[in-house]
């Protein structure tokens, strides 16, 4: 078992990506308006995530390129090729800038928990974290503070765990909500936000070419799906505790949430009055790290695709991070209450992922580039009925808007 941790690898930094404030805000908001009653989406979602993630990663290893770099070998021969790169890049942008925008607003929310909740402070925070943002993606200094970054969340993380067993939530209703799926036209948001903050599309790109550098040959496919097992298996437990300890600490009392001050309350039972402060850090850490990730991401994505260059000093490479940043910055400071802006960048990241995940089927489909390690019946099976679920659950949010009803409850 040891021996199998120590080469733990690609996967952590997925499961860092997607255990930000936006899965920490969409879990609380869950437990705290239904209870347990939607521990199934994020057990689908955990599981689709370990499905694509493996995808993602094997395509990495024996292609030794990133996901958009195997598109353009796949598609460059297609008369449909620029039209659906521009699909890609399109939806790439827009939904990882509304991410951005959900990044800021946590990473803000953070502050808030400790230094007091105002809309003064709220845009300082979104400025000057947009200002430090910035100056890592130009310099390139990222790697600096990442340490620091991890341990704050994972501090956050293991007092999760710990105010988990605190609070005793009810494990009857654990289990009925993890096998009782239930859609309604009232969770239907808030189910598509669990599953866009847990499968987040830019990890697809991320995985291929954090797992081409990591391994070199087929040999080592195995370790790779540990990884991914292990690292996104750990994730979605602490998700499903963060449901459950908001369920049993929030919705058991009724209490609403409205702000940080309000989802810190899940660590009253056992840090009192410091649950602000532990609250604010790990949000803020987790913010701040994602305010990274996601423009680092879509500069890789793009870049891939239309075979620029690809250093991080790149003036190309630089500009698609730092617009990405501003516009996730503009977002932020539109007024929006910032957990509802959190909320609906899981949600875009929701409507995106089918699009994200179909190419990815398309590509680990490919003979010529993947040979024997294409997939099998099973993993197109799963592949698709991931796609499938994904896309019926956005087609009823779209009709829902729009005011028509398809199978609501």
């Amino acid at each position: 078992m040891f021996a199998k941790l120590k080469k733990i690898g690609p996967g952590v930094v997925v499961t860092a990506a997607f255990i930000g404030p936006g899965t920490i805000t969409a879990c609380t908001l869950a437990g705290a308006k239904f209870g347990y009653s939607l521990l199934w989406a994020l057990g689908f979602a955990t599981i689709a995530t370990i499905i694509l993630q493996e995808m993602s990663a094997r395509l990495g290893v024996i292609t030794q390129k990133g996901l958009g770099e195997v598109l353009w070998d796949a598609l460059q021969h297609s008369i449909f090729k620029w039209p659906l790169f521009l699909l890609i890049m399109v939806a790439l942008y827009i939904g990882n800038a509304a991410y951005e925008g959900g990044n800021l607003a946590g990473a803000a929310l953070g502050i808030q928990a400790i230094v007091g909740e105002s809309d003064s402070i709220y845009q300082l925070s979104i400025l000057t974290l947009s200002v430090i943002g910035a100056l890592i993606l130009w310099r390139g200094s990222y790697k600096q503070i990442e340490r620091i970054l991890i341990f704050l969340v994972l501090l956050m993380g293991v007092s999760f765990v710990v105010t988990f067993f605190v609070v005793k939530p009810d494990l009857l209703s654990i289990v009925n909500g993890l096998l009782s799926p239930s859609i309604t036209t009232a969770n239907l948001l808030t189910v598509i936000a669990l599953i866009g903050t847990t499968v987040v599309p830019y990890n697809l790109f991320l995985h291929a070419s954090a797992a081409k550098s990591h391994w070199q040959s087929a040999a080592q496919l195995g370790e790779a799906r540990v990884d991914s097992v292990i690292s996104i298996g750990l994730g979605g437990v602490i998700a499903l505790l963060i449901v459950s300890t908001a369920a049993a600490s929030m919705f058991a009392h009724g209490l609403a949430v409205n702000g940080a001050a309000d989802m810190a309350k899940q660590f009253e039972p056992l840090f009192g009055v410091y649950s602000k402060y532990l609250l604010g850090m790990g949000m803020f850490a987790a913010g701040l790290s994602s305010v990274i990730t996601a423009p680092l991401a879509t500069s890789y994505a793009i870049s891939e695709i239309l075979r620029i260059e690809k250093g991080t000093e790149s003036k190309v490479f630089r500009g698609i991070s730092l617009s990405i940043l501003l516009i996730g910055a503009c977002l932020a400071l539109t007024g929006i209450n910032p957990i509802e802006i959190i909320v609906l960048a899981q949600f875009a990241n929701g409507l995106l992922l089918p699009i994200v995940a179909s190419f990815l089927l398309f590509a680990i489909n490919h003979k010529k580039l993947l040979g024997q390690h294409t997939n099998g019946w099973l993993s197109n099976t799963l592949g698709v009925c991931v796609v499938i679920f994904t896309t019926f659950l956005g087609v009823r949010m779209v009709a829902h808007s729009m005011g028509f009803s398809l199978f609501t409850s």
